[in-house]
């Protein structure tokens, strides 16, 4: 709840843009994204010109209730009672209202900057100091330009401490979130690679952080990384940790492994003391070393942090989208319950449209510093029609169920109570987020819902989708419209759930090969334009039943559609005609062409909403010179079939490769197929692209092997030395192809690459770990972002695709989205 209040009015002047103001009321919210709309009614929506221009959504955002609006450009036909406030730059519009926001409060504010474990360590210290402080701080990883002010305007009266952080991928942005955040603490986590490539040395890139902390009395940081800045930090009050200098303020000497905590002992103003850390991955140590650290700087006695710290719970920082029960979808969010965690969960709930109904499970939030009716009064508000059904556990949620207006709702006093009325709630065919606090052990009702999944599982990164997606955005022109590839079950990564984020993220047009695979979208709510490469004339009932669009590449297959259309009086229906300018797979012969003009010349029954062909080659220099004469041939077809239709159509040749490596060749759309799912040899930068996919499997049993002995099917395995081997839970029957056996493929444990020892059998498969010390239930990656496709296909002589697609659907899919 803001303390100060705002008027479209006020915040003219705040920004000193130009008024065109029909009627003042409140403003409460500030929007940047039209698919992200909550309480519309007091929402201000900033226009904001990233990779599109934000003026394109503005009616968007009206449709959804908006009737303010920050914009660059006076609009040439103003909506019907809409404000309009005309700036400059709409981003610096956002930003300098954050920094007015943030200047009306006298409140302590910590700002974490760095490479790695900004997001860790600002939850860690939201952790331990929440029991006596009121916190406002960062939603997840909210650290950007616009991340940044969207995050300060959290700010309220019932705070008394901000933990905000700040990231910068290049120099020049850091002073603007500095005059946003104004922090009087700062801390700096660990400097890695991380954005290196926008700056010109790791020097550059400390000296641009530093900046964060212009104003700041103090600063806490890794005295090994700092001592080489001490000229230009005398303003501040330095307050460093290091394992290596006895100089630093806190020296860590000891470390010790006691039961699956990790055990430190430091020196610290001329005393011993110690922390019993429950984690054992040297970042997690060295995450929690700072929150020690700055706990001190701060004042706190050495034995309370000790005690906090050995209560530190894991931050998720993900969501995970599971097959559930009864044909149900699950967000699994069941670790996190804040309002702000709270809203971007409902975000990602409004990608989903594969169920009409949408079920919230929510806890009580605890330590939101407002009044148990306000806190809930904007949960309801945030919620507005966006959930059909209303589950709320604890007993502070029950006392307020009377400003839920949601259709359905039921409360329960804990997870227990839930529990023993599961079966009355019936989960069926509906999208479930669960949201809960840590201590109501929401993981039990997660168990409930989710389907008992096999132990090998391809976990899917969606945020590595959108990279993705966004990097073969940046190269298109304005106006250049594009189509993803979403057949063979999105190249063995899902359906609707890689369809969903596509159409939220609005790609124009998607792509199948056959009809089953339009129509299953279909019924999972996918509303986009769809394609559909290999139309079957058997089904083009179902095909137009569905409003699928059919690729038509043959003579024969266009009459079979022109006389379906004619017997059921359908006319004008959108198709897509496919040239073969050399690939000599599908399409109309280029000498074709003027017969097929003849055609379409006298036919009313379809409309050609796009002419496309297909290179043959595009990531191979060597061919460039029939890459080149492939897109001569389509735009001579082009011409021919437009001059023929008399009125325009979409063009689209290029595919993946030819994105990158063919401006040329982008006409007015692009197809984008396996460099969504991360892989494109044409990409020469290794930070471009981002596989998307691991596939992890566990150990089912350890043997121990002597010399001489044999190993699975056929006798064809053996240690010639003797040892150990692992057998895991994987097959050919799960896509691990059997080519893959006697030594050809290998998997990583424990961060070691390990051969396979024997056939490939069924469901499973027997690997050398001779050297490692592992035990039943470890985990295996078959391939990962360091273990990539590349190589798996490298292994046994074929191409990515075949590895990605060959993933069984028996291999339970998890998604994530951070």
């Amino acid at each position: 709840m803001l303390s100060t209040s705002y008027t479209i009015r006020s915040i003219a002047q705040i920004l000193h843009a130009e008024e065109l103001i029909v009627t003042d009321g409140a403003i409460t919210t500030l929007l940047t994204d039209s698919r992200r709309i909550s309480n519309a009614a007091e929402g201000l929506f900033f226009a904001l010109s990233n990779r599109r221009d934000g003026h394109e959504f503005i009616l968007e955002a009206y449709e959804a209730g908006v009737r303010n609006f920050v914009v660059s450009h006076k609009p040439s036909s103003p909506l019907i009672n809409a404000n309009y406030l005309v700036v400059g730059d709409v981003l610096k519009a956002l930003q300098q209202l954050a920094a007015h926001h943030r200047q009306q409060f006298d409140l302590q504010v910590i700002g974490v900057t760095g490479s790695n474990g900004k997001t860790i360590v600002k939850e860690w210290l939201y952790q331990l100091m929440v029991p006596e402080k009121s916190i406002v701080r960062s939603p997840k990883s909210y650290n950007s330009q616009i991340g940044v002010p969207l995050s300060v305007w959290k700010i309220g009266a019932e705070h008394n401490l901000g933990i905000f952080e700040a990231g910068i991928s290049t120099v020049n942005e850091m002073e603007r979130l500095e005059q946003i955040i104004r922090p009087d603490i700062g801390v700096l986590t660990h400097i890695g690679s991380a954005h290196d490539e926008g700056f010109a040395n790791r020097t550059e890139k400390v000296q641009e952080k530093l900046k964060l902390f212009k104003h700041c009395k103090q600063l806490i940081g890794y005295y090994d990384e700092l001592v080489g800045y001490k000229s230009q930090l005398e303003h501040l009050q330095l307050f460093t940790w290091s394992r290596s200098f006895r100089e630093a303020d806190l020296h860590v000497f000891s470390e010790t492994i006691i039961s699956k905590n990790y055990y430190l002992r430091a020196h610290y103003n001329g005393r011993e003391i110690e922390a019993l850390i429950p984690f054992l991955d040297q970042a997690s140590v060295e995450n929690a070393i700072i929150c020690w650290a700055t706990m001190l700087a701060m004042g706190y006695e050495p034995e309370v942090i000790d005690n906090r710290l050995e209560r530190l719970v894991p931050v998720s920082m993900r969501l995970e989208l599971k097959n559930g029960i009864n044909e149900c979808s699950i967000i699994d969010d069941s670790y996190n319950s804040d309002i702000q965690s709270l809203e971007i969960a409902l975000n990602f709930l409004d990608q989903q449209n594969q169920h009409s109904k949408k079920t919230l499970i929510l806890s009580d939030i605890f330590q939101s510093g407002l009044r148990d009716e306000e806190l809930y009064r904007q949960v309801s508000v945030m919620l507005g029609n966006r959930v059909s059904r209303f589950i709320g556990v604890g007993e502070a949620l029950a006392k307020q169920a009377d400003l839920f207006n949601v259709p359905e709702k039921r409360f329960f006093h804990d997870t227990h109570d839930l529990l023993a009325h599961f079966n009355e709630l019936q989960f069926n065919e509906e999208t479930v987020l669960l949201k809960g606090a840590r201590n109501f052990e929401f993981e039990k009702i997660s168990h409930a819902l989710v389907q008992k999944a096999h132990e090998t599982v391809m976990e899917i990164n969606l945020n590595a989708l959108l990279n993705n997606l966004n990097f073969y955005k940046s190269l298109l022109k304005p106006g250049v419209k594009m189509m993803a590839m979403v057949k063979a079950f999105s190249y063995g990564s899902g359906t609707f759930e890689v369809a969903n984020i596509l159409q939220y993220h609005k790609v124009d047009y998607l792509a199948v090969a056959y009809i089953d695979e339009g129509i299953a979208l279909r019924q999972a709510g996918i509303t986009l334009p769809l394609m559909v490469l290999n139309p079957e004339p058997a089904a083009f009932d179902k095909l137009v039943e569905y409003h699928l669009q059919p690729e038509i590449y043959s003579f024969g297959l266009l009459d079979h559609f022109l006389k379906y259309l004619q017997q059921n009086d359908i006319v004008n229906y959108p198709v897509h005609i496919k040239i073969d300018t050399g690939m000599h797979r599908l399409g109309f012969e280029t000498s074709e062409v003027e017969s097929l003009c003849e055609i379409l010349e006298q036919n009313q029954l379809i409309k050609v909403v796009s002419v496309l062909s297909h290179l043959v080659a595009s990531d191979a220099e060597q061919h460039d010179a029939f890459t080149m004469k492939q897109i001569q041939r389509f735009e001579k077809a082009c011409k021919q079939i437009e001059e023929t239709l008399k009125y325009q159509f979409i063009r689209h040749i290029a595919n993946t490769s030819g994105v990158t490596r063919w401006p040329v060749a982008h006409f007015d759309m692009v197809r984008i197929g396996i460099g969504l799912y991360g892989i494109d040899a044409a990409v020469t930068d290794p930070n471009a692209l981002q596989p998307i996919a691991t596939l992890k499997t566990s150990i089912s049993q350890v043997k121990h092997v002597k010399a001489g002995e044999t190993i699975g099917y056929n006798r064809n395995g053996s240690l010639s030395k003797g040892g150990r081997i692992a057998t895991v839970r994987i097959g050919y029957a799960d896509g691990y192809l059997r080519a893959f056996g006697n030594g050809i493929g290998c998997m990583l444990v424990k961060g070691r690459l390990v051969k396979t020892v024997g056939n490939i059998a069924m469901d499973m498969c027997m690997i050398d770990v001779s050297e490692i010390d592992v035990k039943e239930g470890d985990e295996v990656i078959v391939f990962n972002d360091e273990l990539r496709i590349e190589e798996l296909a490298r292994q046994i002589g074929t191409i990515p695709y075949e590895i990605l697609t060959n993933i069984s659907q028996r291999v339970k899919r998890v998604y994530f989205y951070e």
